[in-house]
C-alpha cells in the first residue's frame, strides 16, 4: 500500500512511446540511398533514432513501439541487436512495426497518423493511459515526464512540444500560434509566411512533432481521420489542425523540459534532415565544450554497443605520426601515421599513412588511403578512400566528381568513386 505522504507515481510509466521511423529523409540525399533517417549513423557510435528512444528510457517510459517502412532493415537490426533488454515480464515492452497492411491490403502507411491507426489493436492490448508520439529524427535530450504532466493539468486534448526557430527557417515546420496562456490558437504545415512570436516577432514556434495525448482521445480521432477521404492521415497536416480547431491543444516549450548537464547553456534540438545539418551537429561535438554533452551520466543516449578494440593511434616520426586533434575516435579505429582534425572517426576507421583529415565525418568501417586529403567532407560507411583522393580545396572539381552543398560540404559514397573509375 502506497503510503499517504508518498509521492505520485510518475505518468510516465502510464505512458507508451510510439515513435515514428518510416520515413526516408531525402534531403540527406545518398544517405539514405540504403537506408531510412533515423538509421542514420550519429556522433561516432549512435544512430539518429537513439535519441528519441533514450528520452523515452530515461524519462521513465518502458513501453514502446517504433513504425518503420522505408528501407528498414539497417534501422531494424540496429533496434534488435541495441534495443532488445526491455522485458515484458517487468511490464516493459519493445516492438518494431514494419507497414504490414494490417487494415487494409492495399495500404502501406499513408502518413504519421495512419501508422498509429494500424496499429491500434496492438496498443489497446497494452492499455496505456497516454500516448507519447515522437519523432525519430532528431537531436536532442528531452524528459518527457514534464511534458505529461503538463498535459494532465492543463486538461489538454492533445499537447505539442514546441521550439522558437528563426522565422526564415520555420518554413519547413509545422508553425503554430498561441494565446498568453499557451492554448495554440493557429497551426500551419510548413508556410510560407510563418506566423511569429508575438514578443520575439524574429521568431516562430515550430512543432518538434512530439505529440501528448490520452490514449481513448486519440484513437477517436485516428477512427475519424481514417473514415475522411479527403485527408492525407498526417499529425501535422490533418489531426493537430482539427484539434485546434474543435478541441483544446496546448503548446509546451522545449526549453521546460530539456535536460541539460552543467556544461551546458542553451537548449538543444537540431534537425538533422540535410547534409549540412548533419554534418554541422556532428561538427558540434568536437568543441571543447559541446552545446549538447554526451558524456552526462545521468542522462546516457543508449545505443548498440559493437565489440570492439580500442582505437589504435600509430608511428611517431616526423611527418608520419598517428594523431588527432578536436575529434572523437570510436572503437576499432587505427589512425596510422595520419593527421587528424575536428573530426568524427565511426567504428572501425582506418586511415593510412599521410593522410590528413580535416572537418570529416567518415562512417563505419571507412579505409582512407594513403596521402588522401579530406576536408569538410562526409563519408558514407564502407567506403574505400583511395590514396592520394584530395576533397575539399577545389569546388568546381569536388562538384564534378560527387554531391557537394551549397555550404560547401563533400559528401562521398562507393558509387560515386566507382563511377570516376
Amino acid at each position: 500500500m502506497r503510503g499517504e505522504d508518498a509521492a505520485p507515481a510518475p505518468l510516465a510509466r502510464q505512458a507508451m512511446a510510439f515513435v515514428l521511423a518510416g520515413g526516408r529523409g531525402s534531403r540527406l540525399m545518398e544517405l539514405t540511398d540504403r537506408r531510412a533517417k533515423p538509421a542514420v549513423p550519429f556522433a561516432g557510435k549512435s544512430r539518429i533514432i537513439d535519441f528519441a528512444l533514450s528520452n523515452a528510457l530515461n524519462s521513465g517510459i518502458r513501453r514502446v513501439a517504433v513504425a518503420t517502412q522505408y528501407k528498414a532493415h539497417s534501422l531494424i537490426r540496429h533496434m534488435q541487436r541495441g534495443w532488445n533488454f526491455l522485458r515484458p515480464e517487468r511490464n516493459e515492452s519493445f516492438d518494431i512495426l514494419p507497414a504490414s497492411q494490417r487494415t487494409s491490403e492495399a495500404n502501406w502507411y499513408l502518413g504519421t497518423a495512419d501508422a498509429i491507426f494500424q496499429n491500434i489493436d496492438i496498443i489497446a492490448d497494452m492499455a496505456p493511459r497516454f500516448i507519447v508520439v515522437l519523432a525519430g529524427d532528431h537531436i536532442y535530450k528531452m524528459d518527457y515526464e514534464r511534458m505529461l504532466q503538463q498535459h494532465v493539468a492543463e486538461g489538454a486534448d492533445v499537447t505539442v512540444c514546441c521550439v522558437a526557430v528563426p522565422r526564415e527557417e520555420a518554413t519547413g515546420f509545422g508553425v503554430m500560434a498561441v494565446d498568453a496562456q499557451a492554448r495554440i490558437i493557429e497551426f500551419v504545415e510548413k508556410p510560407a509566411d510563418p506566423p511569429p512570436i508575438p514578443d520575439r516577432p524574429h521568431l516562430a514556434l515550430a512543432s518538434m512533432g512530439i505529440y501528448v495525448f490520452s490514449t481513448n482521445f486519440l484513437f477517436d480521432q485516428l477512427r475519424r481521420d481514417a473514415a475522411d477521404p479527403h485527408s492525407s492521415h498526417d499529425f501535422g497536416k490533418d489531426i493537430i489542425p482539427h484539434i485546434v480547431r474543435h478541441g483544446r491543444a496546448v503548446a509546451h516549450r522545449f526549453e521546460r523540459s530539456c535536460v541539460r548537464s552543467t556544461s551546458e547553456n542553451e537548449p538543444y534540438w537540431r534537425d538533422v534532415g540535410t547534409v549540412d545539418a548533419y554534418w554541422e551537429a556532428n561538427m558540434d561535438l568536437t568543441e571543447v565544450v559541446p552545446a549538447l554533452d554526451l558524456y552526462d551520466q545521468a542522462w546516457p543516449i543508449w545505443s548498440h554497443a559493437e565489440i570492439t578494440p580500442p582505437a589504435k593511434f600509430v608511428h611517431d616520426v616526423e611527418g608520419r605520426r598517428g594523431s588527432a586533434v578536436a575529434s572523437l575516435v570510436s572503437g576499432g579505429c587505427i589512425v596510422s601515421g595520419s593527421s587528424v582534425t575536428r573530426s568524427l572517426l565511426f567504428t572501425g576507421v582506418h586511415v593510412h599513412s599521410f593522410a590528413t583529415l580535416r572537418g570529416a565525418v567518415i562512417l563505419p568501417r571507412v579505409d582512407v588511403g594513403q596521402g588522401a586529403r579530406l576536408t569538410n567532407v562526409v563519408v558514407d560507411s564502407s567506403v574505400r578512400i583511395p590514396p592520394g583522393l584530395v576533397v575539399g580545396e577545389d569546388p568546381i572539381e569536388d562538384a564534378r566528381r560527387f554531391r557537394r552543398t551549397d555550404k560547401g560540404i563533400v559528401l562521398i559514397t562507393q558509387r560515386m568513386l566507382d563511377a570516376l573509375a
